[in-house]
């Protein structure tokens, strides 16, 4: 556990800190629900390195069978010597029950509802029964820990009763600005605290904008300070420079952002709205005496 993680775990989140570990010292399985970006691997990651036990990780995707969270047997190995407990492969699960470790299932809400079924099984009993191999019973300090993001709908399936009938609810929310601040501050450099308030209020915006169906997390701003540094060192200006800004932000945000079905405009344009909203108009605009409303639409039809 690098340094960083531990400080980026603890950024306004010292309740939820709180709440993982009571309920992992009673022996509880936890679901983190919340949006993107809102600290739910990091967190646990902190709190994991804490307990000094081991720490699988699984990502739940369609591929996610569950031989590949419990285990298999070496095809080569039992073709020489037979189906023998030490020819057997352990999977993430077999082996966070063994050392009495934790199980971090990302995704939990696209896990096809056969492995599932398995994962249900070992939290209520806290064993399984694998063929040709036997009983495996889950040492001391096992917990399955996932986490899933409710707001998304694509490619996902709702989480039945059964599951949260297992397991206990930890709800995570965005951080405020001044903790989104802090991340972003350990995460990329910024030409100076004030110009990094505005991009995090930028991307706190999206958010709430009437057109967008889903906003940024603070991995935008993170993103979009860290490509407007390397613009501005390319382009040979100044860090603060407008322009390399408003591109920066486009190319940040325009892809992490959905836009509202019953929008007829393209996220670079609300992108634009809001950059402007945040930083102001371009400084060459007022020295020319444009408002640089033909420039930005000639760059927005060049986007297109």
């Amino acid at each position: 556990m690098t340094a960083v993680l531990a400080a980026l775990a603890v950024v306004d989140r010292a309740r939820e800190t709180e709440l993982l570990e009571a309920a992992l010292a009673s022996g509880a399985h936890v679901v983190l629900e919340g949006p993107p970006g809102t600290g739910k691997t990091t967190l646990l990651r902190r709190v994991a390195a804490a307990r000094d036990g081991s720490f699988a990780l699984v990502e739940g995707n369609a591929e996610l069978t569950p031989a590949r969270l419990v285990g298999h047997f070496d095809p080569a190995l039992v073709l020489s010597r037979g189906y023998q407990p030490d020819v057997f492969v352990d999977g993430p699960l077999l082996t966070a029950m063994r050392e009495g470790g934790l199980l971090y299932v990302e995704e939990l809400n696209r896990v096809p509802e056969e492995t599932l079924n398995t994962l249900l099984a070992v939290m209520s009993e806290r064993e399984i029964v694998v063929a040709r191999l036997g009983l495996v019973r889950a040492a001391p300090g096992f917990a399955v820990v996932a986490a899933m993001n409710p707001y998304d709908a694509v490619g996902t399936a709702r989480v039945s009763s059964a599951v949260y009938d297992r397991t206990c609810r930890i709800a995570m929310g965005y951080q405020s600005a001044e903790a989104e601040a802090q991340i972003v501050a350990q995460r990329a450099p910024a030409p100076s605290e004030a110009w990094r308030d505005r991009a995090v209020a930028l991307v706190r915006a999206t958010r709430e904008h009437p057109e967008l169906r889903v906003g940024s997390s603070v991995r935008g701003t993170i993103d979009l300070a860290g490509i407007n540094h390397q613009l501005a060192r390319a382009r040979g200006v100044a860090e603060d420079d407008w322009r390399a800004g408003l591109d920066a932000a486009l190319v940040a945000l325009s892809g992490r952002v959905r836009v509202d079905e019953s929008s007829t405009r393209r996220p670079e344009e609300i992108i634009a709205e809001l950059y402007v909203a945040h930083f102001g108009t371009d400084p060459a605009d007022a020295a020319d005496g444009s408002d640089g409303s033909e420039e930005r639409e000639e760059q927005r039809s060049g986007e297109a």
